[in-house]
């Protein structure tokens, strides 16, 4: 607990030289878990030595947590079904065409909302809740100014002298 306490402390360099030993080790890293598709290995890792050290951490922890689902496709389906739309056939599909990073934040926020809804329902089932404390009814705001001496107020200011209607045509 304490490494990852340090860990958000520090910056981005830091953490890339502490956790990895170097931007060049965690290129290699990244290289070996993405699947680089059309281009070549030695084309991506040229790119990616390019990027800053912020994007390439987040880019390994997405990659990682992509690999240990078990892919992107399987990542999709189990989208799908902790949304409860895995028989939606066009959702599934459009869920496919999104990155693997959206696909895991989606995935994280359905297991939050799921395990929120559990705990709920445990608390309801195991014992009733106690009752929060009613809040008093707020104070009456004071009354507002006569409107009285407004009019006065305004009555009492001298009159702005009349513009000239301009004419439109």
């Amino acid at each position: 607990m304490a490494a990852a306490a340090e860990a958000v402390n520090q910056g981005p360099l830091a953490r890339v030289k502490d956790e990895f030993g170097g931007k060049d080790k965690l290129v290699d890293k990244i290289v070996g878990v993405l699947d680089s598709g059309d281009e070549s290995k030695d084309e991506l890792r040229k790119r990616l030595l390019g990027v800053s050290n912020t994007k390439l951490i987040r880019l390994f922890s997405v990659a990682t947590k992509t690999k240990q689902a078990g892919g992107h496709d399987k990542l999709v389906a189990t989208t799908a079904e902790k949304l409860n739309r895995g028989k939606d056939k066009d959702y599934v599909a459009k869920l496919d065409e999104l990155s693997n990073g959206r696909l895991l934040d989606m995935l994280q926020s359905a297991e939050r909302r799921t395990g929120a809804a559990a705990a709920s329902a445990r608390t309801d089932g195991a014992k009733a809740p106690e009752a929060k404390a009613a809040r008093p009814p707020k104070a009456a705001k004071p009354a507002a100014a006569k409107p009285a001496a407004k009019a006065e107020k305004a009555a009492a200011k001298k009159p702005a002298a009349k513009k000239p209607a301009s004419k439109k045509r």
